[in-house]
């Protein structure tokens, strides 16, 4: 078996695997599905689940099928949705309230990292949603908080001071944090969860891919034209895009979610060839620079 990678979590005592489990596509996944899913992921090594209230049954899907595998798993969801995907609610009240739901799905007492999911600058300078993580975290709820989320906002939660731990879009299709955000969350020691780290793999249809979550980055990529996406296999140009984000300087982990569960074992296999050389890598971000507008903002 391939041995995965881990790194230490920025200031935090949790040393991860450079790939974790997300959680956002098996929302409406059957139990047995998901059982086999993680199964594989524990099996290859991975120690870092990621999940999210508002992902509609994901935490209750993962609660059934690690709660017996706990030790040794960081579990991180996140908070601010408390009726799904469009719902927002800040309040110190409905934080609370949703990582004690959390705690219950998950079928564990602690919380490894709680994040604020999506809040504005605004909200975040307001107060009350980074005290409600805070009072979790005094009370043992959870043991790190962080922010999930991108552009201007990330920078915020990046500089007050508040947080323990950065999630944000980090790809090929997705570059502004490697400047914006990541050198200030280098300097704070904070820990960097890189989110949608393979850009959907929109570049793996022709045409514009069915699902509009898709079209910002399939769009994105077709304009930058790397010719590994065009000239390799697909599994050479997913090697080669993971292995980019994970050579970004700042990230410790990157999170990728996927309904089939040979992903976990070929992942690791891809990682195991370590970061991009340096020629590489900078021409990656030199092609970023050249055709990257600055409306090419992270995406949520």
């Amino acid at each position: 078996m391939t041995k995965v990678e881990k790194r230490r979590l920025g200031k935090t005592d949790m040393n991860v695997t450079v790939v974790g489990f997300g959680g956002s596509d098996i929302g409406n996944a059957d139990a047995e599905l998901v059982d086999r899913l993680l199964k594989s992921a524990l099996d290859a090594g991975i120690n870092v689940i990621d999940t999210a209230e508002c992902y509609e049954q994901s935490e209750e899907l993962i609660g059934k099928a690690a709660s017996k595998r706990r030790d040794g798993l960081f579990l991180f969801t996140k908070c601010g949705h408390p009726r799904g995907v469009g719902s927002q609610d800040w309040s110190r009240e409905s934080i609370l309230d949703s990582v004690q739901r959390s705690l219950k799905r998950l079928q564990t007492d602690h919380l490894d990292l709680i994040q604020l999911h999506g809040a504005s600058e605004a909200i975040m300078r307001g107060g009350d949603a980074i005290a409600a993580l805070e009072t979790a975290r005094d009370k043992g709820l959870a043991r790190y908080i962080g922010y999930s989320g991108d552009s201007q906002s990330a920078r915020y939660a990046v500089e007050c001071g508040a947080f323990d731990a950065l999630q944000t879009s980090i790809s090929l299709a997705d570059q502004e944090a490697v400047t914006l955000t990541l050198p200030r969350a280098r300097g704070r020691n904070m820990g960097v969860i890189a989110k949608r780290p393979l850009a959907n793999v929109a570049w793996k249809t022709a045409h514009r891919p069915i699902k509009s979550y898709h079209h910002q980055y399939w769009e994105r990529l077709r304009k930058l034209h790397y010719d590994f996406i065009y000239d390799c296999t697909i599994e050479e140009s997913v090697a080669t895009a993971l292995r980019f984000t994970l050579t970004v300087p700042g990230v410790h982990t990157a999170i990728i979610g996927t309904t089939k569960a040979e992903r976990w074992d070929q992942n690791a296999k891809m990682i195991a060839h370590g970061p991009l050389t340096e020629a590489d890598f900078d021409a990656i971000r030199e092609r970023w620079d050249d055709v990257a507008p600055k409306t090419w903002i992270g995406q949520p």
